[in-house]
Parts: structure tokens; C-alpha cells; sequence
């Protein structure tokens, strides 16, 4: 009997990622093309068909091989029904993205959130392989995450489980408004975003800082400045470790995972934010809660969006 394979998407906003995996999660061949989103939403989907089936006919594998594709996009959706309802920075409003690319492809098609198929991708081959409940958070522009229980994702009722960098974790005296509308959201402190307006706001007081000498202050600039000894990064570091570490405790007595992992490109900074991390959910969960709970790197990188999204099919 031939090998199943599965095609993963990872939908981006110019660029789409494509991956083979076969039925243990191993990924066996990657490809990318464009999204092209100024070119409509036909177009898009046009591309994600043209990229599945590229990939497969690039690879040794044929197409009656190809057991199911499976897409991450990031938006909003019902993955049950298949209907992406707003994704932005995609031309995909209320579109029946399941049902359009199934008709094109002849194959079963799944689509997630791509947060949650990252997170998926770690549990299945990552650093999350072989542990029962994994809660991942993706830290880079926004902050986000996903739950995987026993080799599932957790969507929710509404498809919001996981919104992790939209919990209010900064006290009213402390907090900005998010993006979202809301105060006081994890992703104003702990995103790549958050990390750097901290750094932009403390050079614009007058701190005492290396980083004032800079013209643009990215994360990585303020991660760095702080294994240099530089005081000013070294708070700004500990006060984004602060509130995760205090949002996973709170995450740890509804969900009661056996691991969180870190991903995304904040979590490159490796122990410089994973020990106080570490340390922050120490003081603020539960014993009980904390028992026997890591907290690790993702061990994907950008491979993990593909390699969960053709394990949708899978579950």
C-alpha cells in the first residue's frame, strides 16, 4: 500500500508555506509561494491550490497519496463549518475556505487558526511530543497560542480559545490600551511590539540606557542591551516576564497543562526570558497547578505552522 502523506498550508499575509508530512508528523518537503493579496480573494485561494499541488508534484510523492490538506490561517473562524469570518490582512470575509478549496483540490481539506495549527504542530513533533496537554504561546507582533489536548486542539465555543495575548493581566495604573479595544492586554507588555514601545517609552523619559544610541528599537536590540548589563532592558525584560509568567498561571488552574512552550520570534531570546518566566509562574500559581509543569522553547521555529496544519486531517 503507498504511504499517506498529508500537505500543510501556512497562510501569510505575503507569503504561503507549504509542507509534506507523513502520518508520524515528520516533515518530509517544504515549499513557499506568494499570496498575492492584493489580487483579490479568488486569487488567493487560487494560490493556496497552485502551492499544495506544486509541492506534491516537486516531491516523489503522487497526488492519490495526498490523504488530506490541511491550512492555517490568521483570522477569525468556525473551523468545524470551514468559514474563515475575518482574517486581517487577507481579503477572506465570511468565505467558505473549507468547501472552496475541497471542490479545487478532490481532497479532505481542515483549516484552524494559525496560532492554534502552530501550536498543534509542536504537540504532534515539537517540543510538546508525547505530552497530553500542551499550552503554547506565540510571541512576536501580537500574542498568541493554542491549547492541545491528547492530540487535539481546543477551539472553543466561538473558536477563541487560546486568545492568550488578550487576557488583562496589567493593572489599571499600568495599562495601555490594546489594539483590541480592551486594557491592559498581555500583548501591550509581552509581544515583540510591547517589548519595544517599553524601550521607546524608557529612552523618551530620559533613562539611562544604551539603547537611546539606537534609531529603531526592536526586541532582539532590547534582549541583547540587557545581556550587556544594561539596567533600563534588564527591567523592561523582567516586566514582560512578569505578566506571562502571571498569565500562565492563571491559564494553569482552567487548563492544568502538563507544558507550556514558547514560540515565536521573542522566544529566541532562549533563558533571558524563560528563567524569570519560570520564576513569575512560581509566585503566582497554585502548588498544585505548577507540580511537575515545564516551561520550554518551541523547537519548530517556523516549520511548526505547516507541519500542524497537515495534521488537522489527522484529527
Amino acid at each position: 500500500m503507498a504511504k499517506r502523506i498529508f500537505v500543510g498550508i501556512d497562510l501569510g499575509g505575503t507569503s504561503i508555506k507549504t509542507g509534506i508530512c507523513d502520518e508520524e508528523g515528520n516533515l518530509l518537503k517544504v515549499g513557499e509561494g506568494a499570496t498575492e493579496t492584493e489580487l483579490g480573494t479568488e486569487r488567493v485561494l487560487d494560490n493556496i491550490v497552485a502551492c499544495a499541488r506544486k509541492i506534491v508534484d516537486e516531491s516523489e510523492f503522487s497526488w492519490d497519496q495526498v490523504a488530506g490538506v490541511g491550512a492555517g490561517i490568521p483570522g477569525f473562524m468556525d473551523a468545524e463549518a470551514g468559514i474563515v469570518h475575518f482574517a486581517p490582512n487577507l481579503p477572506l470575509t465570511n468565505v467558505p475556505v473549507r468547501k472552496i478549496l475541497e471542490d479545487k483540490l478532490g481532497k479532505r481539506v481542515a483549516i484552524a487558526n494559525d496560532a492554534n495549527v502552530a501550536a498543534l504542530g509542536e504537540s504532534w513533533s515539537g517540543a510538546g511530543k508525547g505530552v497530553p496537554i500542551v499550552v503554547t504561546y506565540t510571541l512576536g507582533t501580537g500574542v498568541g497560542g493554542g491549547i492541545v489536548v491528547n492530540g487535539s486542539i481546543l477551539q472553543g465555543g466561538t473558536g477563541m480559545a487560546g486568545e492568550f495575548g488578550h487576557m488583562t493581566v496589567v493593572p489599571d495604573l499600568e495599562a495601555i490600551q490594546c489594539n483590541c479595544g480592551k486594557m491592559g492586554c498581555l500583548e501591550t507588555v509581552s509581544s515583540a511590539t510591547g517589548i519595544s514601545r517599553m524601550a521607546v517609552d524608557a529612552v523618551k523619559r530620559g533613562d539611562n540606557t544604551m539603547l537611546a544610541d539606537l534609531p529603531q528599537i526592536t526586541a532582539k536590540d532590547v534582549f541583547d542591551a540587557a545581556r550587556a548589563g544594561d539596567e533600563t532592558a534588564h527591567r523592561i525584560i523582567q516586566r514582560a516576564a512578569h505578566y506571562l509568567g502571571k498569565s500562565m498561571a492563571m491559564v494553569a488552574i482552567v487548563v492544568n497543562p502538563n507544558r507550556f512552550i514558547i514560540g515565536g520570534g521573542v522566544s529566541k531570546a532562549g533563558d533571558t526570558l524563560l528563567n524569570p518566566v519560570r520564576e513569575a509562574f512560581r509566585q503566582f500559581a497554585l502548588p498544585r497547578a505548577q507540580e511537575n509543569v515545564e516551561i520550554v522553547a518551541a523547537k519548530l521555529g517556523n516549520n511548526a505552522g505547516v507541519i500542524g496544519a497537515a495534521g488537522l486531517c489527522l484529527r
